[in-house]
């Protein structure tokens, strides 16, 4: 109901002014959602504790987006973050290819695996068919992600943020309850082993380092050396530079916000060990038999899945412990997850679709086209979502958390790379970008694709795999990755030519808040895109556009639905107000440095403390 909608900086950034708790609230809802119920706590049944660390050492991502990369994307004056690499080397080329890149990711990463974890919870909830469910949901989802835009996503956000902290919490208490205390949990953790498993193997014992951050270096399926790096250095891609997370900080008031609103994303992030993984491993010291079981027949009974049922931990916990009422409580937690996730990605891929690939086929394009394709593009993307089930069933292995970091690391963490090289080494190129990303998603697809091929074999099984699968852990993998891609953005930059200064006003760390003055136009070297215009042309085109709206009951619907029909493209961030958002006070950038502080101790801490 809310009006600043009808046009693409309010539709696409909320027009720039929600405030730090909902920019907060959004980032962690979007991060959190069913997968991580589902995945996070499954890993806690199978595996232990130690995957807590792409929820702790992220925080200094989530600090470092707004603290050193927001300043950057918003001198940039930029919608989205393949937008910025074209502003930023001056060739369109690596925007598109980032662009289909992130789309693709999209699904193999986010949207397959929320789709996955909610529709095994509904099955388990309230037994009604799959598709059924899915369909339903999506169409609820797509509905106010399509006429409410990011301002609809993220108060919605905030709200499923409440739901979700409040019906974790309370599973948690249960869980403890029902054990009795965190002493008693580590006791009965190493000693829930399933009834039915071979007595010959170690398959179904618990994990002897189940209560440590840091495992053995070579022969643990988790070496620290290596979950270090991609939870620090490999996770910069998710954190920093990824459209579904960075919106939510391109959408706050000022910097100020958008930086508090990243402290409280890193408070909410010390959570999920006591709301996610504590859960898992009491799910598995409650039902052994189910969440543990090793037999493929005992497995396939159980969940479907022959591989192992860890996955269903938090699920079973749900509705084997808790009393009627609370069960539906939990309910509405999980389609929460499920929704959050599904709003930030169609919003986010709509606006990729709609400003990085719409826009060059449609270089004249109004505001209203541009909001009916962003439009249609959620509705496209329902539409593979549910033709995406029955590749999630036939794929789903027996650990979600681990596909989705495996995925990552081998499409999306050489992202990061290129970030970091573009934004704070100005003799960076682009074809060094290019071409190592090329490189990066060639050698990682490789990987990928004979993950498929051969996939884990199961617990016992003597392992047939190539070498360079059973020998090299997927998270060494994905570290070499990240060497590669810096390796040939380094070797190519120096054998090429970089941008001179005056191109680089306003797109590096060393050279932003912009140079031009107020009324100048916002250019971009590449003769391609040329969709700035200035501050006194906008004025008088939105004060035109106001005089002339539509009057007709079917006009007034179609600008609800579609937005203000304007002769001019997209309303630029102009140098002012970037220079605006950028001010900080004295007193809030103390307060909020000594927050930054004190959340890094606390991850210091606290990982000392399970080290």
């Amino acid at each position: 109901c809310r009006p600043n909608r009808g046009n693409v900086n309010s539709y696409f950034l909320a027009g720039r002014a929600m405030p730090w708790f909902a920019v907060g609230a959004s980032v962690f809802s979007s991060n959190i959602g069913s997968e991580h119920f589902v995945g996070l706590a499954g890993a806690g049944a199978s595996s232990g504790i130690v995957l807590v660390l792409y929820e702790w050492f992220v925080i200094f991502e989530i600090l470092a987006c707004a603290w050193m990369f927001l300043p950057v994307y918003i001198s940039a004056g930029v919608f989205t973050l393949p937008e910025y690499l074209h502003r930023r080397h001056g060739r369109g080329r690596i925007r598109v290819y980032l662009s289909c890149l992130a789309l693709v990711l999209y699904i193999l990463s986010k949207l397959v695996v929320s789709i996955f974890s909610g529709s095994m919870f509904i099955q388990m909830a309230l037994g009604w068919n799959m598709y059924a469910s899915i369909i339903a949901l999506l169409v609820v989802t797509g509905i106010f992600t399509v006429l409410g835009g990011l301002t609809a996503v993220m108060y919605t956000d905030t709200f499923q943020t409440a739901i979700m902290m409040i019906g974790a919490v309370i599973v948690t208490g249960y869980g403890f309850n029902e054990v009795g205390g965190y002493s008693n949990l580590q006791t009965k953790y190493m000693n829930s082993v399933p009834s039915v498993r071979n007595e010959n193997t170690s398959c179904g014992l618990p994990k002897q380092d189940a209560f440590h951050l840091f495992l053995d270096p070579v022969d643990s399926d988790y070496p620290w050396p290596a979950i270090v790096l991609m939870s620090t250095i490999g996770a910069v891609w998710y954190w920093c530079c990824d459209q579904m997370i960075v919106q939510r900080s391109l959408a706050a008031k000022n910097i100020s916000h958008a930086k508090g609103g990243s402290i409280l994303t890193g408070y909410f992030k010390l959570l999920p060990i006591v709301l996610l993984i504590f859960p898992g491993m009491i799910s598995r010291v409650l039902y052994p038999d189910d969440v543990a079981c090793t037999d493929p027949t005992v497995c396939e009974a159980v969940c479907d899945n022959p591989v192992g049922c860890s996955n269903i931990a938090y699920p079973k916990l749900v509705l084997e412990l808790l009393p009627y009422g609370l069960r539906g409580l939990l309910m509405v937690v999980m389609f929460s997850a499920v929704m959050s996730s599904l709003t930030s990605i169609f919003n986010s891929s709509s606006t990729i679709f709609t400003m990085d690939i719409w826009r060059r086929i449609r270089k004249e394009a109004t505001q209203r086209e541009l909001l009916v394709v962003g439009r249609v593009f959620v509705v496209f993307m329902c539409g593979v979502s549910v033709l995406w089930v029955p590749i999630i069933k036939s794929s789903s292995g027996g650990k979600l958390f681990t596909y989705m970091t495996a995925v990552e690391g081998y499409i999306a963490a050489p992202l990061g790379i290129v970030f970091l090289f573009s934004i704070f080494w100005t003799k960076t190129t682009e074809p060094a970008v290019f071409f190592g990303l090329i490189i990066a998603n060639i050698v990682g697809g490789i990987r990928l694709v004979l993950e498929f091929v051969y996939p884990t074999p199961s617990c016992g099984e003597f392992d047939e795999r190539p070498q360079i699968l059973s020998k090299m852990n997927y998270l060494y993998f994905g570290v070499m990755l990240l060497f590669i891609t810096a390796s040939v953005i380094v070797v190519v930059s120096l054998l090429t030519s970089p941008r001179n200064p005056d191109e680089l006003k306003g797109v590096t760390w060393w050279t932003r808040y912009g140079q031009e003055t107020s009324g100048e136009t916002i250019e971009c070297t590449n003769s391609n895109v040329n969709n700035d215009i200035t501050l006194g042309t906008q004025n008088r085109l939105e004060a035109d556009t106001e005089d002339k709206e539509e009057k007709t009951a079917c006009q007034k619907i179609l600008t609800v639905l579609f937005g203000k029909t304007d002769v001019h493209q997209v309303e630029e961030f102009q140098v002012e107000k970037r220079r605006k958002f950028l001010l900080q006070g004295k007193n809030s950038s103390t307060l909020l440095n000594i927050n930054a502080i004190l959340l890094m101790v606390l991850i210091a801490f606290l990982t000392g403390y399970f080290s």
